[in-house]
């Protein structure tokens, strides 16, 4: 029998990030997230949640990622379009709350 995988905080932040601004790089990410990503996309890519789907055409032609159908099957969606959407106003509150915890303006 195989054991279910445990999607942790920094899978899950990792896994979102690539669902929404699908292709994505692994330097994207981390931009995004602050952190060293390496860890956490090969751990989705173990789990078949993510994938690479190119490369971008950018110097060192680094991967793209980008989820898979498992990610769909295993979330219940059918498609990439059915993924929760945030209006504007909820957006521009969690950059005002992110930015004033940083205490620095943030480019994303």
């Amino acid at each position: 029998m195989d054991k279910k995988p445990v999607l942790t905080n920094a899978l899950l932040e990792t896994l979102s990030i690539i669902a929404y601004r699908q292709p994505v790089t692994r330097m994207d990410v981390e931009h995004i997230r602050g952190v060293n990503s390496d860890r956490a996309i090969n751990r989705l890519v173990e789990y078949d949640l993510v994938q690479e789907v190119g490369r971008k055409e950018a110097p060192g032609r680094p991967l793209l990622f980008g989820t898979t159908e498992q990610f769909l099957r295993s979330f219940g969606i059918s498609c990439l379009d059915d993924l929760p959407r945030t209006d504007a106003v909820t957006i521009a509150e969690f950059r005002a709350e992110a930015e004033e915890e940083a205490g620095t303006r943030l480019d994303i």
